[in-house]
């Protein structure tokens, strides 16, 4: 007589592969207590990295992409240029990738604006403007500002410094300041006060702009180096001490 002898999915999934169903129990009954599980993933019928290879150049599934480290110059800039705003032009060379991962060399131009008041230190940056490579997020670009010396000023925070050098009578009897200003503007400051070695004028507003308020500014200090005579005759000696009896 014929008989029907059915047989279990898994035992035939396991004579035709070599090995257990991945799905466990694929016929016998969905979740039922015959159900064998798995001894191998479904992943090892195609070896364990089955994504890995996908696409030359490309990030992978099993592959995390990683940002070269930032390039950073210095960008030099006058004080007038700090003073009044200005707009420089930079050009770069870098490479890029093209779809096949091949990297080319291009140029490129740069525009940074800078703003009024903008300190020493103020970074600009033009992010992924350094070198294409596979696999890579490329550097960000950042320009570094720096102050070039001035033959008058310098800079302490919002305020400009400017030091004189007079006489001792200057110091005693009165003195004029005359300045051209960072953005060419003539100031005429006349001090009327004795001098003394800490003396500092202060001209409030004729420093720095301040960034964040740009109609505000910070105060010109005005320093002073008095020359003192290297020697006196028994004559000026005898003159000053009348002069400065009590």
């Amino acid at each position: 007589m014929f008989r029907f002898n059915p047989r279990n999915a898994d035992d035939i999934f396991a004579e035709f592969f070599g090995f257990s169903s991945p799905f466990g129990g694929m016929g016998g009954g969905g979740g039922g207590p015959g159900m064998r599980s798995s001894s191998r993933s479904f992943g090892g019928m195609f070896g364990d990295d089955i994504f890995s290879s996908y696409g030359e150049g490309r990030p992978t599934m099993n592959q995390t992409l990683r940002k070269a480290p930032p390039i950073e110059n210095k960008l030099p800039c006058s004080l007038e240029e700090l003073y009044k705003g200005t707009t420089k032009k930079m050009k770069i060379s870098r490479e890029i990738a093209d779809a096949s991962g091949k990297t080319l060399p291009v140029e490129e131009i740069l525009t940074i604006d800078i703003k009024p008041g903008w300190k020493k230190g103020t970074k600009i940056t033009f992010p992924e403007k350094g070198n294409e490579q596979p696999n890579v997020i490329p550097a960000d670009l950042v320009f570094i500002i720096d102050e070039k010396p001035h033959s008058t000023f310098s800079r302490e925070g919002n305020d400009l410094v400017v030091t004189q050098r007079i006489s001792l009578a200057e110091a005693l009897t009165g003195y004029t300041v005359h300045l051209t200003t960072l953005d060419g503007r003539t100031l005429t400051i006349p001090i009327t006060t004795v001098i003394h070695p800490i003396y500092e004028e202060v001209v409030p507003k004729e420093g720095m702009p301040i960034p964040k308020e740009p109609s505000k500014r910070g105060n010109l200090r005005i320093k002073f180096n008095i020359k003192f005579p290297t020697r006196l005759t028994a004559e000026q000696k005898t003159g000053i001490k009348k002069l400065l009896a009590p």
